[in-house]
């Protein structure tokens, strides 16, 4: 879970209370700002930076200014109605010779701000392998080795194939490279402030708990950059952003799924939306230990009484397209279908089979507006067969230690709750919380198979697309069959901003400045 720190406050960005149709009314007149001839954005950050180092990164936001200042050698590009990579601007060739080996060329040229010299081979080679020993080493468990075959030439190494590693590690953000010679003259790990980058912007300066500022880097050989300047403000609250970028102080924000309708139904004069992806995945979880789960034809009623489609409007407002499986759309192997749907006359015959009449259970959730919301839904669908549900309401700490032994013994208690993960670009990622060694950690429904985990398993390493996709078609049919989840929703990565803008957002919510595009304001 990413924390938050305190930001900017609403008065600070409106001046204080201010109604939304006020602020509404000035939209029209909101553009990119120009100051002394140079375009300037202004994007909100929704936490600070701790630590810029891709090896001891928190994420998300660290994630985006690497993308800003930092090579990678591929990124996320769409692909259709899926995502694939490409290589960068840096590169002069990035190919997969074989299923284990990967080889690239870097362009020469391209320097390291700070005196610390050219961009090479040598800094890829220190960048990779360094990270097999980082906080992130569980992303490049398939490197074996960099090898060198030119100051700007060299093959990467796999202990084993891994299809994944591409869009889930090379270009995201456990992929951003350093510089091999500045890393090491600060002792070779840095928190806030970066020894050498080598991108279109370099940071200017960084005020804590305010803003980051990006300039153009005088030495850059590659793209020109849209904006003369990026300042990266931060608003850790979700209204108070929103009420920034009504207000003219941010150019472009993500919202809450809440707020969609507001932008999309009606929306004011000079504002879009984006939505970057749908890589969140929300389910009813299932405790089959649980003295009252344990007959899966209880879980198998509670299954068919849920009404997804009732939630997702009701809850999310029809924004979040309804789930039907683990694998978000847009992922290889998502699913338009899944092997149950809500049949209120076959839950009651499963119930009164089970001799479950009149049970009793609770459901947990985080207290959000939109939990709550699906919660009473739920409550209301599984009292029409018969089971009269309790929702208990938690904040984040004890909702987040309810289904880990470390925690305690909560565990134990729990029956049902509301859980929302988020994933990354390649089914496998999903599929790694709920093997049987993550039962007692991530795996809170405490349901595992043989083969399940042995499908898994196999889907890290299987290369052939057509194989890869009957494993992860599979893999969601035995999660189907457990009756241990009832799928909800995939809430959107969706962002507001100018429609002078063309952001490049990657599905995974992190900005990509470097390659924002947009039209000459005025």
């Amino acid at each position: 879970m990413l924390s938050t720190s305190n930001g900017m406050s609403r008065r600070s960005f409106v001046g204080g209370s201010v109604a939304t149709g006020s602020l509404l009314a000035m939209l029209p007149g909101a553009k990119v700002v120009y100051a002394q001839g140079q375009r300037i954005l202004k994007a909100r950050l929704a936490r600070d930076i701790t630590i810029l180092d891709p090896g001891y990164m928190v994420g998300g936001a660290e994630i985006a200014v690497q993308y800003t200042v930092n090579p990678r050698l591929a990124h996320v590009v769409k692909d259709g109605d899926t995502f694939t990579w490409a290589p960068t601007e840096y590169m002069k060739s990035l190919t997969q010779d074989d299923p284990t080996t990967i080889s690239f060329e870097l362009l020469p040229g391209f320097m390291w701000t700070n005196g610390f010299g050219e961009f090479t081979a040598e800094d890829v080679k220190y960048s990779l392998e360094r990270m097999l020993v980082s906080d992130w080493k569980d992303k490049w468990l398939a490197l074996d080795s960099v090898e060198l075959t030119g100051k700007y030439s060299g093959t990467i190494k796999l202990k084993h194939p891994s299809p994944a590693i591409w869009l889930t590690t090379i270009a995201a953000g456990a992929g951003c490279l350093v510089c091999k010679a500045a890393t090491e003259s600060v002792g070779g790990q840095y928190t806030t402030e970066i020894p050498a980058s080598c991108g279109p912007y370099m940071i200017d300066k960084w005020t804590p708990k305010q803003k980051i500022t990006f300039v153009r880097d005088p030495a850059w050989i590659g793209p020109e950059p849209e904006f003369d300047a990026v300042e990266y403000i931060l608003v850790d609250d979700n209204t108070a952003a929103e009420l920034a970028f009504e207000a003219g102080e941010v150019d472009i924000t993500l919202v809450a799924v809440s707020s969609l309708p507001r932008y999309t139904q009606n929306p004011p004069p000079g504002v879009s939306v984006t939505v970057a992806g749908h890589l969140q995945y929300a389910w009813v979880g299932m405790n089959t230990e649980h003295p009252k789960l344990q007959d899966i034809r209880v879980r198998q009623a509670i299954q068919r009484a849920v009404d997804v489609d009732s939630i997702v409007e009701a809850a999310y407002f029809d924004n979040a397209p309804r789930s039907y499986g683990i694998v978000p759309p847009g992922v290889f192997g998502s699913r338009s279908s899944a092997g149950f749907s809500r049949d209120i006359d076959a839950a009651k015959a499963l119930i009164a089979e089970a001799g479950a009449a009149g049970l009793e259970l609770e459901l947990k959730t985080l207290n959000q507006q939109d939990r709550l919301v699906a919660a009473q839904i739920i409550q209301a669908n599984l009292a029409e067969i018969g089971i009269t549900v309790k929702v208990i309401p938690l904040d984040s700490g004890p909702f987040w230690s309810l289904g880990r032994e470390s925690k305690g013994d909560d565990w134990m208690d729990a029956q049902l709750w509301i859980m929302r993960f988020g994933g990354a670009l390649d089914p496998a990622d999903y599929f790694q919380w709920f093997t049987k060694e993550q039962i007692g950690n991530w795996n809170w429904e405490r349901w595992t198979t043989d083969e399940f985990n042995t499908v898994y398993a196999a889907l890290a390493q299987e290369a052939d697309d057509s194989k890869r996709l009957g494993m992860i078609t599979r893999l969601q049919e035995i999660m189907d069959e457990s009756a241990a989840y009832v799928w909800l929703q995939h809430e959107p990565e969706a962002f507001v901003h100018r429609d002078t803008l063309d952001p490049v957002i990657v599905p995974t919510g992190e900005y990509d400045f470097r390659r924002f595009g947009g039209q000459q304001s005025g």
